[in-house]
């Protein structure tokens, strides 16, 4: 049976952006995100975690570092009720050919593969227009851009919705 997601990514949708984030300390998740998941769940969604790494192909943290965080970020979203699915991300730096970093829908693809998701219903909510691209290539149009991370090019976006944080998606989020 395929199932509907919400696909999210981390720094700047889930956690405030810090670039090249790998420390627990140094993590400050966006008001609301807890909230938001819920919400999500209660519309039989399941969630998703899409985050390029290039902190790991630059040197600047291991992925054992990059996999304790992500560990811990899991275990708050757990203390809250709010299960993730599955987290996937890309630990290539940007001069990569992979497809799995973002714009690339690699890791998209994976997942869609690895859990039978149904990406004409799934969305996806990113802070850069590499989330957004990333997402359209992988055959998600329901996608939303959060002001919440990086500077975006709000006129030249191709994001169905832009909202101030993941916080307010449950005004266009709804079945």
């Amino acid at each position: 049976m395929s199932i509907k997601t919400i696909f999210l990514d981390r720094d700047g949708v889930i956690n405030k952006e810090i670039n090249y984030l790998y420390k627990i300390d140094d993590l400050e998740f966006i008001e609301g995100v807890f909230e938001a998941c819920l919400y999500f769940l209660n519309l039989n969604y399941r969630i998703i975690i899409i985050s390029n790494q290039s902190g790991i192909g630059r040197g600047y943290f291991t992925e054992n570092e990059y996999h304790k965080l992500t560990q811990w970020i899991l275990d708050q979203f757990d203390n809250k009720g709010v299960t993730i699915l599955d987290s996937f991300y890309c630990p290539h730096s940007p001069e990569s050919l992979c497809n799995c970093r973002k714009p690339r829908p690699g890791m998209f693809l994976n997942a869609r593969d690895k859990h039978n998701i149904t990406m004409r219903d799934s969305w996806m909510i990113g802070d850069s227009e590499s989330d957004i691209s990333a997402a359209n290539m992988a055959g998600i149009s329901n996608t939303i851009l959060v002001r919440s991370g990086h500077l975006i090019d709000e006129l030249n976006s191709n994001a169905k919705f832009i909202l101030d944080s993941i916080k307010q998606s449950k005004e266009v989020i709804k079945t």
